[in-house]
């Protein structure tokens, strides 16, 4: 067997594209894309008062992202469509999210909000059906590493805005409105950029350094948390690279990281107070199993239908359910502060088993893709970093938000293979 298969530093690449200034033009489209729904723009345009989910300026705001997402359509709508054909989990969610209009407590909100979902859903299925895996990267580590200079030099140039100055004094936040958005959004950066770097040997060091960059930031948010996403991003990228070097050490590997997990939950289970000291955390995760108390009360009233899709959280009457959670939890929560909570709350238990549905696939497929696919670097990393980012934020079948279309992309990508935009390409 050839060794030099396995090997992460000699990943084989076939030869590039002539760069055009059509090929420019789709590749700045795609990162722009990303860009906007960073909503790193928010806060430095609208300030710490801003509410994404509002606002006919901000609505607005997104619309070029919406564009660039049917430009991109445009170039390959066959190839979109089958792609699409090959998730129907995702399929079956997005249908969910539409149908949730007509039991939702707030239907002209719910549909103006399924818009904006289909349209950013939209964006990472295009992004999967036309990059190859080594392309996604490095789309991808293009727009966290402007956002990764952008964070940092807004701390130095503008201190009161990049640098929290109450809550959390002398805490970093860049571009964002408090320091876990910019060390959670660094720690998954660093994931990617790190895959770009292994898929794309020949500039591995710029890549790396881009990685070390939001290292820099991640510790400078003070964000613990955060750090520990990005050393887990680390150990899947380790992981995946050992395992490719050939089927003695993977099998090694593989017995050693069923072990280690095994490990690492009975530490969890059995010494919870000791991981929640490391963390600089209380036993609530800051208040957050109060809002989960408070949402799973209002899911019994209807456990399979939800709410409606996204609108929970904006529905101020005196007998809506953010008013009950905001009596049992002592305060007003922003959201459920966990993915899969705010599925069953919205869109019941039909939408959540849809959710689960799509995030075993991919997490299946990105196990198969460890053995066969190199693709493994980005997914691997990605879907460590941001299935422990499911537990305390809503960053799941969401609308206007990176973390939701990178992982679409990824989950469409993990069952449309490079050799499918290869033959398309010719």
């Amino acid at each position: 067997m050839n060794r030099l298969a396995y090997a992460p530093s000699l990943v084989r690449q076939a030869p590039a594209p002539p760069l055009t200034a059509w090929r420019l033009l789709l590749a700045g489209a795609s990162v722009f894309l990303l860009l906007v729904y960073s909503q790193a723009w928010v806060f430095p345009l609208m300030g710490p008062q801003a509410d994404v989910s509002q606002g006919g300026l901000i609505r607005a705001l997104y619309l070029p992202a919406y564009a660039a997402g049917f430009l991109l359509l445009t170039v390959s709508p066959g190839a979109t469509f089958q792609a699409l054909l090959r998730q129907p989990f995702l399929v079956a969610l997005m249908l969910l999210v539409a149908a949730s209009t007509l039991w939702s407590i707030a239907p002209d909100q719910t549909l103006r909000r399924v818009f904006a979902a289909y349209c950013s859903a939209l964006g990472g299925v295009v992004l999967a059906s036309r990059l190859k895996w080594s392309e996604l990267a490095e789309v991808a580590g293009a727009a966290f590493a402007i956002l990764a200079v952008i964070s940092f030099l807004v701390p130095l140039a503008l201190p009161s805005v990049g640098i929290m100055q109450e809550i959390f004094p002398g805490a970093w936040r860049g571009v964002w409105s408090e320091k876990n958005a910019l060390g959670g959004n660094m720690a998954l950066g660093f994931a990617i950029m790190g895959a770009a770097a292994m898929l794309n040997p020949q500039r591995r060091f710029l890549w790396w350094g881009f990685a070390g960059l939001a290292l820099l930031l991640t510790l400078m948010s003070t964000s613990k948390t955060s750090l520990v996403a990005l050393i887990l991003g680390l150990g899947g990228l380790m992981f995946v690279a050992i395992v490719r070097r050939g089927p003695a050490t993977r099998v090694a590997i593989l017995w050693l990281a069923i072990v280690g997990a095994g490990m690492g939950l009975g530490v969890v289970l059995l010494a919870a107070d000791a991981i929640f000291d490391l963390l600089g955390k209380d036993a609530t995760l800051t208040g957050r199993t109060e809002i989960w108390a408070a949402a799973m009360t209002q899911i019994e009233s209807r456990p399979w239908t939800g709410f409606g899709f996204g609108v929970v959280w904006d529905d101020l009457g005196a007998w809506a359910p953010l008013a009950q959670m905001t009596q049992d939890a002592g305060f007003t929560p922003q959201h459920a502060h966990n993915s899969w909570i705010e599925q069953w709350l919205g869109m019941g238990i039909l939408g959540l088993a849809a959710f689960a549905l799509l995030y075993a696939q991919t997490v299946i497929l990105a196990g198969v893709a460890l053995f066969r696919d190199k693709g493994a670097y980005l997914a691997a990393p990605f879907l460590i970093v941001y299935s422990l980012m499911t537990i305390t934020e809503s960053i799941a079948v969401t609308y206007n938000d990176f973390r939701w279309v990178l992982f679409l992309a990824i989950a469409v990508k993990l069952a449309w293979p490079d050799r499918e935009i290869e033959a398309r390409r010719g």
